[in-house]
């Protein structure tokens, strides 16, 4: 087993909002094997608020990856400073070509975990990311598995806030006559792949199901969503709390924190709500849940597919013209399936 107490560590992952959540597992049992050791995690600059007060890390490096740093020549200068810091082991959890290149360059005493092919020749051990038989987050604790870790105990997801995002929060609630003792159901109804969001007219059903039941409804999301959001509204009979575009990362989770229930598609916004303990209905399609839904036991999940073809990525099926889409599920399924996760929430 490798031995990682007393060490200085360097762990490199360079990818998107929601699978950055799902490191935060592997950073959990990272650091109970890594006692007395100094962690560091090198994440994009647009995500960061996902680890900024992570309790599991110790500093925080962040690139700049489609701005300022997006060239070789600002890694290569990003890569040799930390070279400087003379790591003792550097993880890598991703095997793109940007991630694997500053890791290289970085050059630690030990270099584990994934990389592109090219730079395999330089690694120590190389941990394949086994996409097959583990969920996500399990997956990345299946690189410490790998090294010889066998105790995988975590609390799940996490994202910690701050006093200000929280406040922020709370201004803009009250800003839309939101109180403490209003009961909020949170929707996110965008997502990056178009074939992965369900019709933003069903979206106004079910809020108006739950406003009729008392809840206030809060439609989140980012600037890219706010057209799919307008139309859902615009279908709407009752008054809906528009909040999308509204929040950096770290307000978003607090915001969501509030909420009884939160109703999304596949999307990042769908892990920040189970990293804060909330009740999840996710709407599934073409990506296959066992992999990457909810990581959590308060969840539902509604599926557009019984039949998943395992090693077959989701551009593949969405290119094979085949996949029917989201709109197969019905609005009374969604409906049952929010009402009975606050039912259980009262119990």
């Amino acid at each position: 087993m490798i031995n990682l107490r007393q060490k200085k560590i360097i762990v490199t992952f360079l990818m998107h909002l929601g699978d950055l959540i799902l490191i935060t597992p592997f950073l959990q049992v990272l650091r109970r094997h890594a006692g007395g050791s100094d962690i560091t995690l090198v994440v994009d600059e647009k995500v960061a608020d996902v680890v900024r007060y992570n309790p599991n890390i110790d500093h925080l490096i962040t690139i700049d990856k489609k701005g300022r740093d997006n060239s070789v020549r600002a890694l290569w200068h990003i890569g040799c400073r930390l070279r400087r810091q003379r790591y003792d082991v550097l993880i890598n959890l991703h095997p793109n070509e940007r991630t694997s290149f500053l890791a290289a360059v970085i050059h630690a005493r030990e270099f584990l975990g994934m990389s592109h092919f090219l730079v395999r020749p330089f690694m120590d051990r190389y941990t394949r990311l086994d996409r097959i038989h583990f969920h996500a987050a399990d997956m990345y604790i299946n690189v410490l598995a790998q090294l010889g870790i066998e105790d995988y105990r975590n609390d799940g997801l996490q994202l910690v806030t701050c006093p200000a995002w929280e406040q922020a929060v709370e201004q803009f609630y009250a800003s839309q006559g939101v109180s403490g003792q209003d009961a909020l159901i949170g929707f996110n109804i965008g997502s990056a792949v178009p074939q992965k969001r369900w019709p933003a007219k069903r979206f106004a059903g079910v809020a108006d199901y739950f406003a009729d039941a008392g809840y206030t409804c809060v439609f989140f999301g980012g600037a890219m969503d706010q057209k799919m959001v307008r139309e859902a509204v615009s279908n709407m009979k009752k008054r809906a709390v528009v909040a999308t575009g509204c929040f950096s990362i770290g307000e978003l989770a607090a915001a969501i924190r509030r909420c009884s229930l939160f109703i999304t598609n596949d999307s990042g916004p769908m892990h920040v709500a189970v990293s804060q303990k909330v009740p999840v209905v996710a709407l599934y399609g073409p990506s296959n849940p066992k992999f990457y839904g909810p990581y959590t036991d308060y969840a539902i999940v509604l599926e557009s597919t019984d039949h998943y073809e395992i090693g077959k990525s989701m551009k593949k099926i969405i290119k094979e013209g085949k996949y029917k889409g989201l709109s197969v599920i019905p609005m009374c399924h969604v409906i049952e399936a929010g009402t009975e996760l606050l039912k259980r929430a009262r119990q």
